[in-house]
């Protein structure tokens, strides 16, 4: 019996979105709903399954788990790549890596969201709504303003389509972005400084890499207007979370509109659920049932072939 376990199914939906029964009867295959994050309960947890399918970087796969799960063969993490996962333990180890295909217009599409929400204060005005009350702000509208996309990659592409669909000039950086790669997009190629000083919504889609961690900190964020938003899909250490909590906090900025965090769940003491100038998401960037059904589709195939190859008799044993 090949035993597979599927983590951090938030929803309890991994079941439904793909036929795990494809496997066989030899597979036996348990999700589990809640998020662990000690070590030494993740191997109690873990230490019986042949094959884990990581859902994106809920539960990172530093070496020192890896080295507590002396059955594990399998590591399949939902879309194309994982930088919680330690490749070089896992291969030392003998455990093979893969992942799937992810849809990206999810991501664009709650970008857009976020932005909207908070530029028009949605969530703001409809928890007043229920509370009672009638047009208690102003909101700022979009058209003849600037968008600033860090990051003019597949998902920073679509946001600035989508920007310049509500008249909005683009202006773009990322570190090899060219002028003719820019304009391809209907963007304009600018500094990283000079994007933060004009652009009156500041979009992040970049991968996070050395590179790019905390790309945006504290003399980055004093560079942005006043009245500019900051907008995070891709990756909370992309931006210096400290920096961005005081930021907001003396309203050097109108605010920030974040899908991703430092730390994941969000601890329920942080400040950033206390602040009135935020719109904030826990990670539902991806989170769509069509994507859910590219993930766990894929994981499938995934873990079939992985069964069906050499390595068979190893996991079955």
């Amino acid at each position: 019996m090949t035993n597979v376990a599927v983590l951090d199914d938030y929803q309890s939906v991994a079941m439904d979105a793909a036929d795990w029964e494809r496997l066989g009867p030899g597979v036996r295959v348990r999700a589990f709903a809640d998020h662990l994050v000690d070590e030494r309960a993740l191997v109690d947890r873990l230490g019986p399954f042949e094959v884990i399918v990581a859902m994106r970087e809920r539960t990172p796969f530093p070496g020192s788990l890896l080295a507590r799960l002396p059955r594990l063969r399998l590591l399949v993490t939902t879309g194309p790549r994982n930088a919680s996962i330690d490749l070089e333990a896992a291969a030392a180890r003998g455990i093979t890596v893969c992942g799937t295909e992810a849809l990206g217009h999810p991501t664009a599409e709650l970008t857009w969201g976020l932005i909207l929400a908070l530029a028009r204060r949605i969530p703001f005005e409809d928890r007043a709504m229920r509370a009672g009350r009638w047009q208690t702000t102003v909101g700022v509208g979009l058209r003849g303003k600037v968008l600033g996309v860090l990051g003019l990659g597949r998902l920073g592409a679509q946001v600035a389509d989508l920007g310049r669909a509500f008249g909005m000039p683009v202006v773009a950086w990322s570190q090899h972005l060219t002028a003719e790669r820019a304009a391809e997009s209907g963007a304009r190629l600018v500094s990283k400084d000079e994007l933060l000083r004009q652009a009156d919504v500041v979009t992040i889609h970049l991968q996070l890499s050395e590179r790019t961690r905390g790309l945006v900190g504290a003399r980055e964020v004093a560079l942005m207007k006043g009245t500019a938003i900051l907008v995070n899909t891709s990756r909370g250490p992309i931006v210096d979370e400290r920096a961005l909590v005081t930021a907001l906090q003396q309203r050097a900025i109108a605010g920030a509109a974040l899908d991703v965090f430092d730390e994941e769940p969000l601890p329920p003491d942080h400040p950033l659920r206390r602040l009135d100038n935020t719109v904030i998401t826990p990670h539902l960037g991806y989170v769509t049932v069509e994507n859910y059904e590219v993930f766990y589709r894929g994981a499938v195939e995934d873990i079939r072939a992985f069964l069906d190859g050499p390595a068979s008799e190893a996991v079955s044993a």
